[in-house]
């Protein structure tokens, strides 16, 4: 079994379809509060969900793995229609879904599909590439809508920093030839936990040294 496959194949893909499933129904949440028709919850789900893999698979010259599984493709349909008929109902249980967005986005640092990190690695990148497998399907979905990218804004708790510490975990178990499925696991667990502190305790970046206005808006 390779470093890209750590996890039997079924595991793998149920993994996948369940994170694909949490993500696009964060894209198709904020398609209801912009008010967009069903056309824009499938378009915002999709991209939340398989955005950030494509561009990674498209950057190391990979044919996006998106495009290769019907169920890639389908699941976020499939949230679609629960956002789309159930969206006030998803909307009370929000915090649920921020606890299994963080659970999925520990196991994507982990050995959970042709993994992030570990792709990106073979292709001659790093981490920074699982950093865009992970956050850039949801910058994508905030740029369309025109929103400030989740990634890049201050009033929100840590989001790239427990994508970064999982993914030089994952790093450093591939550069020395020990990444297998129970050090990949750990991998996602130490995000995980770190994403969930971060929820849990309000954990921001700092901002610049001395800013004196607490707006995140421009200052004249």
């Amino acid at each position: 079994m390779t470093d890209s496959q750590l996890f039997a194949p079924d595991v793998q893909q149920t993994l996948d379809l369940i994170g694909i499933f949490v993500f696009s129904l964060s894209g198709g949440l904020l398609a209801v509060r912009k008010n967009l028709d069903i056309f824009g919850i499938a378009v915002l789900a999709e991209v939340a969900a398989l955005g950030g893999g494509v561009f990674r698979d498209l950057i190391i010259g990979a044919p996006p793995a998106a495009f290769q599984n019907r169920g890639y493709f389908f699941t976020p349909l499939v949230a679609t229609v629960v956002v789309f008929f159930l969206h006030p109902e998803v909307e009370r249980i929000n915090n649920a879904v921020l606890l299994r967005a963080a659970r999925g986005r520990g196991v994507s640092c982990g050995p959970a599909r042709p993994t992030p990190t570990a792709s990106a690695l073979a292709g001659g990148a790093g981490v920074a590439r699982g950093l865009v497998t992970r956050a850039g399907g949801g910058v994508v979905r905030d740029v369309l809508v025109n929103e400030l990218p989740s990634l890049l804004r201050w009033d929100r708790a840590l989001y790239a920093v427990p994508a970064l510490t999982g993914g030089a975990i994952t790093a450093v178990l591939v550069s020395t030839h020990h990444l297998n499925a129970y050090t990949g696991t750990f991998a996602g667990l130490v995000a995980f936990t770190v994403r969930m502190l971060a929820l849990r305790y309000d954990w921001r970046a700092p901002r610049a040294w001395h800013r004196e206005s607490a707006s995140s808006g421009s200052e004249s």
